[in-house]
């Protein structure tokens, strides 16, 4: 039997023209995506669930993918992303971490090694469940602007065998973002923070 057996694929995305103020010349879209699949350490505690990170790695570059294909196509033009999962009560928390590498590192690759580390978010959570992922901008997780979160779920999971695994992405900042801080345009770019 598979480690990864997706049930279904989510995808949502909105585009952005204002918040109450003037209208964006350029209205930011972002999105987010999400994997169903079951839990193969459901129900049991499992010592070493290490092996499961390498089989993800493939879902991981495959979701990165479509996510930028709803967001336009261009990977240049992602500026912002983070991840997150929701694990069925028939799991444990540390059945989500099994996401950091394979969603991380396939975001990174896709986008062209983006230097910040990716934004995450886990629980555990019933079938509807919905959850807050984190955004903060590809190159420089210092970059106010792009601060922000999608919330994401999916109605019929995750089930108490399964985890729904997420990647979000944003084209750009806030739409009305005006809260100072280190601008995008400033990016050293050497450390992933500033």
């Amino acid at each position: 039997m598979s480690l990864v057996e997706v049930r279904k694929i989510v995808l949502s995305t909105e585009e952005i023209f204002h918040e109450g103020g003037p209208k964006a010349a350029k209205p930011p879209r972002r999105g987010a995506i999400g994997a169903v699949l079951r839990n193969p350490y459901a129900g049991r505690y499992e010592t070493d669930i290490t092996p499961m990170m390498e089989a993800l790695k493939p879902l991981g570059i495959d979701l990165s993918k479509r996510l930028v294909a709803a967001l336009g196509g261009d990977p240049k033009a992602i500026e912002a992303y983070g991840k997150g999962s929701i694990v069925g009560a028939g799991g444990e928390l540390e059945h989500g971490a099994l996401w950091h590498v394979p969603g991380g590192y396939s975001m990174r690759e896709v986008l062209g090694g983006a230097k910040a580390i990716v934004p995450s978010s886990t629980k555990v959570g019933g079938v509807g469940c919905r959850i807050d992922i984190p955004l903060h901008h590809i190159n420089a997780a210092y970059v106010r602007s792009h601060f922000d979160a999608f919330e994401f779920g999916v109605p019929d999971g995750p089930r108490d065998n399964e985890i729904l695994f997420i990647l979000a992405m944003s084209t750009g900042p806030r739409v009305h973002h005006r809260v100072g801080g280190l601008q995008a345009s400033e990016i050293r770019g050497e450390d992933g923070l500033r």
